[in-house]
């Protein structure tokens, strides 16, 4: 099974190279993973979302949902799997940004922004919530994109945080019928 997904990975990422890659697309893919560069796009839009009383809860539940992302994806399964990148492992494959450093499974970059954009969905009103899971698809997609991950990087890490999210929601929910404090999803 792992041979069969390394393989599907490897046809994936020849396939966008020789099929989609092309001048008008790299910018705006560039443009896009560099928005998720160090989670910059989602710790801002945190920030501002707890700046506001309306909002403070939300920016601290997707604060907490990208926390517990980086802990399981990037301090822990990095560093045990310690996957190659794909343009070091792959002859012919050729990155279209920046050398990322690190490990490549799983992605930092599309991890962060499942886990905040789960949150969104879930709390704020339904366009922004839907704004930010097509961003954060976008992310993922630009990794691949780039050369910069393996389709199974960008699948296992917006898995991951996507369940970041719903754990910190459902620990929020506890929370909030032990304490009886009540907040409401934004409308």
């Amino acid at each position: 099974m792992v041979y069969e997904v390394a393989l599907l990975d490897t046809k994936i990422l020849f396939l966008l190279q020789e099929e989609v890659r092309n001048e008008y697309l790299t910018p705006v893919f560039k443009l896009i993973t560099h928005s998720g560069d160090m989670g910059i796009i989602w710790i801002i839009s945190a920030i501002v979302l707890s700046i506001y009383k309306k909002t403070r809860t939300i920016g601290i539940l997707a604060f907490m949902a990208m926390l517990l992302y980086a802990l399981i994806g990037s301090g822990f399964l990095k560093n045990i799997v310690q996957r190659t990148r794909p343009f070091d492992a792959l002859d012919g494959l050729s990155l279209l940004t920046g050398r990322p450093s690190g490990y490549s499974f799983p992605s930092g970059h599309t991890g962060i922004a499942f886990a905040a954009a789960g949150i969104y969905l879930r709390y704020l009103p339904l366009k922004y919530g839907i704004g930010a899971m097509v961003l954060a698809g976008l992310i993922g997609f630009s990794r691949l994109y780039l050369g910069a991950h393996y389709p199974s990087d960008v699948i296992t890490a917006a898995f991951i945080g996507s369940v970041s999210a719903l754990l910190i929601i459902k620990l929020s929910r506890y929370i909030n019928e032990k304490t009886n404090f009540k907040y409401n999803k934004v409308t």
